[in-house]
């Protein structure tokens, strides 16, 4: 069964997914919450289940201050 992608909730089959956060994407809505970069999936930070770039996005979000 085809799971629903948790950006845009419609289904992901499996030709088109990418799967991160323990979760299945397509592969143009894995992106940076922040900038709207792009992902690889495992090349990624994460904060509430959502991901970002490891820099700058996440540094300057959730870094230390």
């Amino acid at each position: 069964m085809a799971s629903k992608c948790p950006k845009c909730d419609k289904t992901v089959y499996f030709a088109e997914k990418v799967s991160s956060l323990g979760k299945d994407w397509h592969k143009f809505c894995l992106k940076c919450e922040r900038c709207s970069k792009t992902l690889n999936p495992g090349g990624h930070a994460e904060h509430d289940g959502k991901p970002y770039c490891h820099k700058p996005c996440y540094a300057a979000m959730f870094g230390p201050k």
